[in-house]
């Protein structure tokens, strides 16, 4: 059985980027399953990873994570330090999956871009958009009916954005009200390790 593309990634890095939504969580997710590397020598014995091997690895992370490319990670990461997690958090995709809305990035960016997501009440279509503080994040009107989000407001009422956000569950929107950034963001990579491996 070929095992989806996207878990391969995960167990190649060795971590969990909850790719796969719900799967990501339950005894099914191929991390739990199979947590060995992927391929015929997976499951033998690896050597710890060089210095490089380790920032390549969080590159990838990130470009997994967050849908980039390596054009667009090396601009990201050519801006100062203090502002990388702002600009990768505050993207309107990462920002649609943070406010619950989405159960993981990758459905997050397909609601996007399919127009589900609303910016100051304009559909927005950008996932790579800006979002700003103040700026108002809904689900649009004419999607709160379709099977996507049948039953996000109940879902949304357990769930807690990060402080940064303030999620309104029952009318499907949020607020960002303050910058992200390495305090209040819970960033999981190690930005370091990218900037060390793009100044190579």
């Amino acid at each position: 059985m070929v095992r989806p593309v996207k878990e391969k990634k995960e167990r190649a890095l060795g971590v969990k980027l909850f790719l796969k939504a719900e799967r990501s969580y339950s005894p099914k997710s191929a991390m739990v399953r199979r947590p060995n590397k992927p391929g015929q020598h997976g499951g033998k014995r690896s050597r710890p990873p060089t210095e490089f091997g380790r920032q390549l690895q969080e590159k990838q992370k990130i470009q997994i994570s967050f849908g980039l490319n390596n054009r667009q990670t090396r601009m990201i990461f050519k801006k100062p330090k203090n502002k990388i997690v702002e600009i990768l958090y505050q993207r309107l995709d990462y920002v649609t999956f943070l406010l619950g809305f989405a159960k993981s990035p990758r459905i997050a960016r397909q609601m996007v871009s399919h127009g589900h997501i609303t910016v100051n009440g304009r559909k927005m279509t950008i996932s790579s958009y800006h979002v700003k503080v103040h700026d108002i994040v809904a689900v649009r009107p004419e999607s709160k009916n379709s099977k996507l989000f049948e039953d996000t407001a109940e879902r949304l009422k357990q769930y807690n954005p990060p402080e940064w956000l303030r999620l309104s569950a029952d009318e499907l929107k949020g607020e960002c009200v303050a910058k992200s950034n390495e305090g209040n963001a819970q960033f999981p990579f190690d930005i370091a390790l990218v900037g060390e491996f793009y100044s190579r």
